[in-house]
């Protein structure tokens, strides 16, 4: 192309000039030959045009329309199930965890102190705390009522951290059994009436009780009215028992607004949300009136049961699974819906977009369309009764004009192509963006062409937005894994040695899992002085799904442990059954579970499809023992287990494991295997637990190298050391004395327990064993157990007392005041007293039925 001054030679406007004096010539030739008859035959044509132009707007509008509203209505409903159900989960997730909490402290009241809890109290309102609320006819000072305050007293400071920690809790409580609450919320100015009298809710006949009550599980309620306020909403509840009693029931709630806050609206006059639960009745909703209208749960209406079939249908499509849009009528209205179900509480939020106002943009187009067309046509008509007076003229006017007219038309179609590719050019620097403008408004392909860049451009912006999005997420995935699998290691016994004071055995465990959470999990701990459990399992599949249910089932086992403890098969039974009631997923667990008598060195044990034990004896290498299986946890309702039991001398060790170690694989994908395990074993005969472990892990590795973990490597070792504290089994009679001492005498001597030290140790035996004989058992008599252990560096004696009589603490006795006579001071508690002062320490403890005392005095 040449360009001399403005016209450019060869471009696009030249060429189009040229072809207009061909085109001239060659058409008025013949113009006015057919003139007349193109004209009529046009004017139909237009007509025709027209009538097809409206149909097609029509269906493409109705058409596109519809395809924008499934698309868009499908997506936000989706999210904002996802955004309900993350809220009803955090819920439920809070009050599992004070469930937790407060069966540990009814199943353990003698580990943890007695807190107190106040009246409500108008002056905290506006601050979260902890109040004491009761019914009437409960009596506050009765002991066992004060004490089981005093004891869910400890479940305040959770409670108040997660009050304030959440923007939904409106308040969590207890409720016992006995007819009082402890609640806390901030709302203290509440509790009494407008005379400040103290209000007493009858919290026991409160829907969120009885149906945690009725159901034995975690139960969320209708819609409900708060007891001491007009807000309306619902709760969730946990019962808590003890020994198959219900004694309290756990719950938070949360009100509407709450929910509003945490929920979008989809928005508009014509377009709303509203969420439905498992029964059928609505329990949000913008609506005032009419079938959505929000309805306390005993005048609700289960949608599920309406008269309109197709409403029913369509709401328990939605409690199932996402539907797609459908058109529902109701209340005088019709409506595109979608649903979208909540996993956690099995309800649906439901989107509904009025149809007639979303179609009315496409009808004001039809319509505007309808009346250009009619305008054109008249117009046209207009002009072809003018043109026949006027051809004549307009051809010579054509000649003069033309090249003007051509001139500007290149100019039209070359001036919108050349400011579209700077547009272009600035968009593919990251300049700016491109977007429709008026230059590119012509009507023709060059619109068509503007239209596709400006799509293009929303489209790239949307998708790197989708991207930035999607990256967000899965940081988030990554951030919440990363939490989930410090809480898993935080459920799992990491301090080593866990039990200082017991040198009868050596034990250490580990788990490697083979994603951020695993599936596999041990657990070891005391279930009385004598008796140690011991578990190693794995759980079907992996990630975050095997890691909840490995969680679910510990807590089980570590429960059926403390109250099965004579059983391992009964335990795994107990789990088994409860795994089987509530096993939606299909999931199974295999377990091997043992207890230990630490005293005597038998293992009592069930396995339930689980790996094979290792057993080694002190004098030879680490073999299989094949014991029996049972069927997996979670298997199947009704199994029962068989247990066995085997003698682990001093020296002997345990190893446990999951099939993680077996099936380690490396690149060719070969098996690590059982032969590889005990050969590694065996280079560790005369290591301790940790060094074991250790030992086994590295060999794995090794093994590996560059293979990816496949599944999670779980393992526990156990050393029996056998019994290093002496003990003698006594009545308790002051009789009997001379024996205690010349036993406890016996081991001091063999020690070189310094002459002065021996006195002072055999007083302080004397007097502990003189007040079992004459106070334990009044007024019958009993045995008592006399422990001693010489313990090296430092070098000391550790004297143990151990009785089954009556709860005595003597470190609670008050000391007595040294200052006075003899006459002046009240008669006992020196002795208790003496035994403080010549002792180094003094410790007490009551456990399963037993008074357990313990001094220690140093040998140096």
């Amino acid at each position: 192309m040449k360009k001399i001054k403005n016209i450019v030679l060869g471009g696009i406007q030249n060429k189009i000039f040229n072809v207009f004096l061909v085109t001239m010539i060659l058409v008025s030739a013949a113009f006015m030959a057919v003139s007349r008859f193109q004209l009529g035959n046009l004017t139909d044509l237009v007509s025709d045009a027209g009538e097809k132009q409206q149909q097609a707007i029509e269906s493409i509008s109705a058409e596109t329309m519809d395809a924008v509203i499934s698309q868009s209505l499908q997506r936000s409903t989706a999210m904002e199930a996802r955004i309900a159900d993350d809220l009803f989960r955090n819920l439920e997730s809070d009050v599992l965890l004070l469930a937790d909490y407060a069966g540990k402290l009814y199943a353990h009241p003698d580990l943890v102190g007695r807190i107190g809890v106040s009246l409500p109290d108008k002056k905290n309102a506006g601050t979260a705390v902890a109040q004491l609320l009761y019914e009437r006819g409960v009596d506050l000072e009765e002991p066992e009522i004060r004490d089981e305050i005093g004891l869910l007293g400890n479940m305040a400071e959770m409670m108040i951290a997660m009050f304030n920690n959440s923007d939904q809790i409106n308040a969590c409580f207890i409720t016992s059994a006995s007819g009082f609450t402890v609640m806390v919320d901030d709302r203290s100015n509440e509790k009494t009436d407008a005379n400040g009298v103290f209000l007493h809710p009858v919290m026991r006949e409160r829907p969120w009780y009885l149906g945690a009550k009725e159901t034995g599980k975690l139960y969320f309620t209708d819609v409900e009215k708060d007891f001491f306020s007009d807000n309306i909403g619902i709760v969730c509840s946990v019962p808590i028992y003890k020994e198959d009693r219900l004694v309290a029931v756990v719950a938070a709630d949360l009100f509407l607004d709450s929910m509003a806050d945490a929920i979008e609206s989809l928005g508009g006059e014509s377009s709303f949300v509203y969420i439905v639960n498992q029964n059928g009745h609505v329990i949000f909703s913008p609506a005032k009136s009419g079938t959505f209208k929000v309805e306390m749960s005993g005048w609700a209406e289960d949608l599920r049961q309406s008269s309109d079939i197709e409403l029913a249908q369509f709401i328990g499509n939605s409690l199932q699974g996402q539907t797609d849009v459908q058109i529902i009528e109701a209340d005088g209205y019709t409506y595109y819906m979608t649903g979208a179900p909540l996993p956690t509480v099995g309800w649906a939020v439901i989107s509904a977009v009025d149809k007639a106002a979303a179609q009315m943009p496409a009808g004001r187009m039809i319509s505007e369309f309808n009346g250009i067309t009619e305008a054109a046509q008249n117009e046209f008509a207009a002009g072809i009764n003018r043109s026949k007076n006027t051809i004549g003229t307009l051809l010579l006017i054509i000649f003069v004009l033309g090249a003007v007219s051509v001139i500007v038309l290149g100019k039209k179609i070359v001036d919108p192509l050349g400011h579209m590719t700077k547009k272009v050019s600035a968009t593919q620097d990251g300049q700016s963006d491109f977007e429709m403008e008026d230059i590119y408004r012509t009507k023709d392909e060059i619109e068509v062409l503007a239209e596709a860049f400006s799509d293009l451009s929303i489209r790239s912006k949307q998708y790197i937005k989708e991207i930035m999005d999607v990256t967000a997420e899965k940081e988030r995935i990554g951030t919440e894994l990363n939490v989930a699998s410090q809480i898993q290691e935080g459920m799992l016994p990491s301090i080593f040695p866990p039990f200082p004071a017991k040198k009868e055995f050596d034990i250490c465990a580990s788990m490697h899992p083979a994603k951020e959470v695993g599936g596999d999990f041990y657990d070891f701990f005391l279930i009385d002085d004598d008796r140690l459990a011991m578990v190693v399992a794995d759980v079907s599949g992996k990630g975050v799904p095997a890691a909840l249910f490995m969680m679910y089932t510990k807590i089980m086992i570590n429960n059926y442990a403390l109250m099965y403890s004579q059983s391992p098969a009964r335990v795994l039974e107990q789990v088994n059954h409860q795994i089987c009631m509530n096993n939606k997923a299909d999931m199974f667990v295999t377990t091997w579970f043992g207890v230990l008598k630490i005293s005597k060195g038998t293992v009592r044990a069930a396995n339930a499809g689980h790996e094979y034990p290792v057993i080694r004896r002190s004098n030879g290498e680490y073999e299989l023992y094949k014991d029996k299986h049972g069927f997996v946890l979670g298997g199947m309702d009704g199994i029962r287990y068989k247990e066995y039991e085997f003698q682990l001398n001093a020296g002997d060790a345990l190893f446990l494991y999951t099939d993680g170690v077996t099936e380690a694989s490396n690149t060719k994908n070969e098996l690590f295997g059982t032969e590889r395990m005990l050969a590694a074993l065996n280079t560790a005969l005369q290591s301790d637990s940790k060094e074991i472990l250790g030992k086994v892990k590295n060999a794995i590795d090794g093994f590996v190298g560059e293979a990816a973990q496949f599944d999670d490597i779980t393992m526990l070792s156990l050393r029996y050391l056998g019994e290093t504290m002496k003990k003698k089994t006594i009545k308790a009679t002051v009789e009997n004395l001379p024996q205690v001492l010349a036993f406890i005498d016996e081991e001091l001597e063999k020690a070189d327990c310094p002459m002065k030290t021996q006195m002072q140790i055999d007083v302080a035996v004397e007097e502990i064993f003189v007040n079992i004989a004459d106070y334990a058992y009044t007024p019958d008599t009993g045995n008592a157990v006399i422990g001693i252990e010489i313990l090296e560096d430092p070098k000391q004696a550790v004297i143990s007392f151990a009785d089954t009589g009556m709860p005595y603490n003597p470190l609670e006795k008050e000391d007595p005041d040294v200052t006075l006579s003899a006459s002046e001071r009240q008669i006992g508690g020196l002795g208790i007293y003496m035994v403080k002062n010549t002792m180094d320490s003094m410790e007490y403890e009551y456990r399963n039925g037993q008074n357990m005392l313990w001094l220690r005095k140093s040998l140096e």
